[in-house]
């Protein structure tokens, strides 16, 4: 096995593709390695690549203010892309995308995945299917940081990163959290202390453990639960024990209905 065939079992986006179809994008897929922190695009630069991060690549989209400060909008890891998915690549980037935690990706030039799609009904529906899922993470993040004290966003970004990595042990600093929910460390620290004393979390040295999923999920507001139901409607997401993505089963495209014939009578009329 190739190591882009290889790489393409590490993103479940890829990897839901019929063989037939993936054989569309294999060729021109291109491995790429990611260091944490690297910029993966930046706002206002031209999109031309899609990125589809494997394994435990993750990365986050990051809108920053003119003052410095920054705030996550969507954590993308081995369940998805970035890069043009909703605006079908080539225009201006309006966030930042970094790589949150390293490792492997694919990428593709924006035109080869356009031309797929337009060969392809089920790439076409699986990669809006996927982009209606991204939008709604987006949206469902704004919402949730208008409306939901700082220790339910909190809760739910850890939960969001330990369904793309599937382990409790979280490789992630207080520093990159604080940044990622748009505050300061300090204040973050007590944030993380309370639910340590409340037994949801452990924290250690350039980590956080989960210890009490179930009781981070009944502590948390309702917006990772949403996201999640909508990733189970639209794609048919599977999860493992740990809450991990494992698979995408999207249904087929609805199938349009036949546009009935246009019949021209003697006298030129249309029925």
């Amino acid at each position: 096995m190739s190591a882009t065939a290889e790489l393409i079992e590490g993103n479940l986006l890829l990897k839901a593709l019929r063989k037939a179809d993936c054989a569309l994008l294999e060729p021109h897929l291109e491995p790429v390695e990611f260091n944490r922190g690297e910029t993966v695009f930046s706002a206002g630069g031209e999109i031309s690549y899609i990125t589809f991060p494997c394994e435990r690549t993750v990365v986050t989209l990051v809108i920053t203010m003119l003052d410095g400060r920054s705030a996550e909008t969507a954590t993308i890891g081995r369940e998805g892309a970035v890069g043009g998915i909703v605006s079908n690549g080539g225009l201006p980037a309006s966030t930042h995308a970094i790589t949150q935690l390293g490792g492997p990706a694919l990428r593709i030039d924006s035109t080869r995945l356009q031309e797929a799609k337009r060969i392809s009904e089920p790439v076409r529906n699986l990669f809006s299917r996927y982009a209606d899922c991204l939008l709604a993470q987006v949206l469902q993040s704004v919402a949730c940081n208008a409306l939901h004290p700082i220790e339910a966003r909190c809760l739910r970004w850890l939960m969001t990163l330990q369904d793309r990595l599937g382990s409790d042990i979280l490789p992630v600093t207080q520093e990159l959290l604080a940044a990622m929910l748009g505050v300061q460390r300090t204040y973050l620290t007590r944030i993380l202390r309370t639910l340590q004393l409340n037994g949801l979390i452990e924290i250690g040295r350039g980590r956080i453990t989960i210890l009490d999923r179930p009781e981070m999920e009944k502590a948390a507001c309702e917006c990772h639960n949403s996201v999640r139901r909508h990733f189970d409607a639209v794609l048919g997401a599977v999860y493992g024990p740990t809450g991990r993505f494992i698979a995408f089963e999207p249904p087929p495209a609805p199938k349009r209905p036949r546009k009935s014939p246009i019949v021209t009578t003697a006298g030129g009329i249309d029925v």
